[in-house]
């Protein structure tokens, strides 16, 4: 099924680990990063991995993360 859908809670982020989704990352209506996974979060921060030395830090407050739809 495909899915597309924002990522709030801590749920929706465990969830993201579990599934290894693709996230999309948007700060100030801008796509800062596209296709990695989430590695780690906290209450500040989320952790993307888009390979394996592209590693991205994101502030949990300053940014939207969305699952992207699979295809």
């Amino acid at each position: 099924m495909a899915r597309n859908r924002k990522l709030i809670t801590d749920a929706d982020f465990q969830e993201a680990i579990d599934r290894q989704s693709a996230i999309r990352v948007f700060q100030d209506d801008h796509i800062v990063g596209t296709g990695g996974v989430v590695v780690r979060f906290d209450d500040t921060l989320v952790v993307i991995q888009k390979g394996v030395s592209e590693v991205a830090y994101h502030q949990r407050r300053e940014c939207e993360f969305f699952e992207m739809a699979k295809r």
